[in-house]
């Protein structure tokens, strides 16, 4: 058995990670990477070469009576960098935390209803008999199913519910494979369906995101859509990925992740732009996003910008405004990475990420108070001393 990867938090949290493959081994070396503990939840994130079913039950007998909570990946963030089919433990102490847990399933179908119900009964756990919360020590992260096609209705749903306390998450993948994606909540496998944490910290913390990309002066109009399905069939009354590849001056055959990731398509949405990106091209030439999409968008071609320095700053004003960052749970888009690679700069986004503690997974979206994002890295950022 190998040696996992590990770091601790002046706050206490605990990360480790393993990328050994057998799935068993590497929950028991992440385990050993976290030590022992008096932790109150736990939760994973995981690539989808994993047994989900053996990962479930193993972490519920080596954490028992500690809540489990995870999802699988297109790609995990741990202590030393980027991984891909690996597994990160992030584990909560029980002092200076409390952490209250929901699995919201069939969110295609009843996903506004049961998103509500589950932020309800989470709500009175943290503020029984009140019915504001606190939002200075409180904030909501979210991990939902990737390939649901209902991000929108349950960030919204559960945002309106929860009075405005900041929410952030991220969308579970399977590599780029777009096929089976997974959560686990206390020893259960659930596909469509989400899994809603609301949790109290006695210290400082920052809910963020951050972008880098600047719009041009294309614009793609959707003629035609399926958007129960995010499919769009036509832009500007063409063949939608033969006017898109046009417009970033490619042909259609040479479409794929590293061009999505290179020219992201941009709404404007009160005065700021934000990414509704391609997941991928369909062989009947039409393209399918990761974000809702409808006919009569116009979309703006953007360009990126460097990542590598817009990520800094955003990281060094968080570090500034908590008084130094003690570690960041971060959800960052997957085509951040695959730009990132084509940029030839993963090494210096892991050593980025080392600096500011950043730990997390790669997504196929991203969440941020009542939004459903792409290309975006979100997060949440706690500083190193505990408030008065």
């Amino acid at each position: 058995m190998g040696r996992a990867d590990a770091a601790q938090s002046k706050c206490g949290i605990r990360v480790a990670a393993s990328a050994t493959s057998s799935t068993r081994v590497a929950v028991l070396e992440a385990q050993a990477g976290l030590g022992a503990g008096d932790y109150q939840h736990v939760v994973a994130f995981f690539g989808t070469d994993h047994d989900t079913d053996l990962l479930a039950q193993t972490l519920a007998e080596v954490f028992p009576g500690v809540p489990v909570s995870g999802c699988s990946t297109a790609g995990e963030i741990g202590p030393f960098g980027m991984m891909q089919g690996g597994l990160v433990l992030i584990a909560f102490p029980r002092h200076g935390f409390r952490v209250h847990s929901e699995l919201i399933t069939d969110i295609d179908r009843f996903g506004v209803e049961h998103a509500t119900d589950a932020a309800r009964r989470l709500k009175t756990h943290v503020c029984p008999g009140s019915e504001r919360l606190p939002r200075q020590n409180v904030f909501a992260l979210l991990l939902v199913d990737g390939l649901s096609n209902a991000e929108e209705n349950i960030v919204a749903a559960i945002h309106w519910e929860l009075d405005d306390v900041e929410l952030v998450g991220g969308s579970a993948g399977d590599g780029i494979s777009f096929q089976r994606t997974a959560m686990i909540h206390n020893g259960k496998v659930a596909q469509r369906a989400a899994v809603l944490m609301m949790i109290e910290t006695e210290f400082p913390f920052r809910v963020f995101k951050t972008q880098n990309f600047e719009p041009t002066s294309i614009k793609l109009v959707v003629t035609a859509a399926d958007t129960e399905n995010r499919i769009v069939h036509e832009l500007n009354a063409e063949p939608a990925a033969r006017e898109y590849a046009s417009a970033i001056g490619l042909r259609p055959d040479d479409l794929g992740p590293f061009s999505f990731a290179s020219y992201p398509l941009v709404v404007k949405v009160g005065g700021d732009y934000y990414c509704r990106s391609i997941r991928n091209m369909n062989p009947d030439g039409s393209l399918s996003f990761f974000c809702a999409i409808d006919e009569g968008l116009v979309f703006t071609v953007a360009r990126p910008r460097d990542i590598l320095s817009s990520t800094a700053a955003t990281l060094h004003e968080l570090d500034e405004a908590l008084g130094g960052i003690d570690l960041v749970v971060g959800f960052d888009c997957i085509l951040r990475r695959l730009d990132a690679e084509t940029r030839q700069i993963r090494h210096q986004m892991d050593a980025l990420y080392q600096k500011y503690g950043v730990t997390g997974f790669h997504t196929y979206g991203e969440q941020f108070n009542a939004m459903h994002l792409n290309q975006t890295l979100t997060g949440i950022a706690f500083g190193q001393r505990a408030e008065a």
